[in-house]
């Protein structure tokens, strides 16, 4: 969850790794499609969206499996119970196959700490509602009496050099006579929402607990967090203005209010693109893209409210949804409570969604790339875990997509105050590894 890198590499680095994918699932080898489905989005002028598709409402047409609640395999259940052992209390760890069969579960059903793995829910809800091909925008604005108005989706890659171009399109655009201030409203949330309420100040202070706002230069980091955004903001708008020529008269005003409409949009400077703002959430567990993933799936930044109406769509998933909490999207809340089973029913959905592809090439790779690169090197895991990691003090999760000889294994592992955890999970995906344990079982029921 750290920011202290230059996010610009971190887009980088996601845009030049080529992973190779998982095998395709049940449902793409069968040639199953998810129906067409448009969401209600939130009115965005200056933004074209491509017709997206989802996965169905249940009950699902076209047979999507879902996850079963017995354990159909007995051999790998007693490996996973005998290797955690006495620690079974602090750990929830599940396993499934593509048909939907439960092959191991360890307390699946108990909420935990998910840590980062709380991503794995707003990167699946944000590419299903929004598409592959979504970007977020920041604008700038011409309003009938001539002010200009610079508007923003909290683009986490956005820099000193786009507001160089906004200036001098200020200047160009504002008509006003030479030496005269341009006005120009900067729309901002009110910073009472700046950060999660569970978010504990002691992480407010560094660059993995930056405020979260729709003008956010550099994702509000520097070194650590940027206390006051809005003010940085400001103070380098003017500065780019003078570098220009020119000065601006500014003023915060809020995101909310409604743009008239006759405005005229003189310029808009796009994100990258969804792959990496997917890949910046979950290759290198980038907190304030997923809190932004997050508010854009839902179409509002009041976080409740956007919690809220993920966990409806997780209920129309048709998931297991007991003792789930949602807070935040990144995970930073201690508030939030996921379970094993949930994480390990919804990596199968998304792996048979339309847009599964992009789902897991966002993940880090064991031994390669991301939170993941220097975990399991040189093993059977190296290269063919995709996943997410998950770190707090006192927990850690790593819950993904593992390659077998047999097809792909959706595995979930979180601990909540285990003595050893990464080298327990290492042990749980090397059983899980040894599809042999299962095979019999396959046979016995005429798969």
């Amino acid at each position: 969850m750290t920011t202290k890198h230059s996010v610009s590499l971190l887009l980088l680095a996601a845009a030049l790794a080529a992973p190779s994918l998982p095998a395709p699932s049940l449902a793409q080898q069968l040639g199953a499609e998810a129906s067409p489905w448009s969401p209600a989005l939130p009115p965005s002028r200056g933004l074209q969206r491509a017709p997206m598709a989802a996965l169905p409402p249940l009950p699902a047409p076209v047979g999507l499996p879902q996850l079963q609640s017995q354990v159909s395999c007995p051999g790998l259940q007693q490996r996973l119970a005998s290797l955690i052992g006495s620690e079974a209390p602090v750990w929830s760890v599940s396993v499934a196959d593509p048909s939907g069969r439960l092959l191991a579960d360890v307390n699946g059903t108990r909420p935990r700490v998910p840590a980062s793995n709380q991503k794995l829910l707003s990167t699946a809800f944000a590419l299903d509602r929004l598409g592959p091909d979504f970007r977020l925008h920041t604008s700038l604005w011409r309003l009938p009496d001539g002010t200009l108005r610079l508007t923003g989706q909290g683009d986490p890659d956005l820099a000193v050099p786009h507001l160089q171009r906004f200036a001098k399109l200020a200047l160009a655009s504002s008509g006003g006579a030479p030496g005269t201030a341009v006005r120009v409203q900067l729309a901002e949330e009110p910073a009472q929402g700046w950060w999660p309420q569970g978010w504990s100040y002691g992480d407010r202070s560094y660059a993995y607990g930056a405020p979260i706002t729709r003008l956010a230069i550099t994702s509000n980091a520097i070194e650590d967090a940027v206390s006051n955004p809005a003010s940085r903001f400001t103070t380098l708008f003017q500065r780019a203005m003078a570098q220009q020529g020119g000065k601006a008269q500014l003023s915060l005003v809020s995101a909310g209010m409604p743009m008239p409409s006759d405005a005229v949009l003189v310029h808009e400077e796009p994100s990258t693109t969804m792959h990496g703002l997917l890949s910046l959430a979950n290759t290198e567990s980038h907190n304030f893209t997923a809190e932004v993933l997050l508010r854009s799936g839902a179409g509002t930044w009041n976080i409740d409210e956007a919690a809220r109406i993920e966990t409806t769509w997780l209920i129309q998933q048709g998931l297991p949804m007991q003792g789930v909490r949602i807070r935040d999207g990144s995970g930073l809340d201690r508030g939030d409570r996921l379970t094993s089973r949930l994480l390990a029913a919804l990596l199968m959905r998304m792996d048979q969604h339309p847009y599964g592809r992009d789902y897991i090439a966002s993940m880090s790779i064991a031994g390669q790339r991301g939170t993941m690169r220097h975990l399991f090197n040189g093993s059977s895991l190296d290269g063919r875990l995709f996943g997410k990691t998950g770190t707090l003090t006192g927990v850690r999760a790593i819950s993904g997509v593992l390659q077998t000889s047999d097809g792909p294994r959706y595995v979930s592992a979180i601990s909540n105050g285990a003595s050893m955890p990464n080298q327990t999970i290492g042990q749980i995906m090397r059983q899980v590894q040894n599809v042999s344990l299962c095979n019999q079982v396959v046979l016995n029921q005429g798969y």
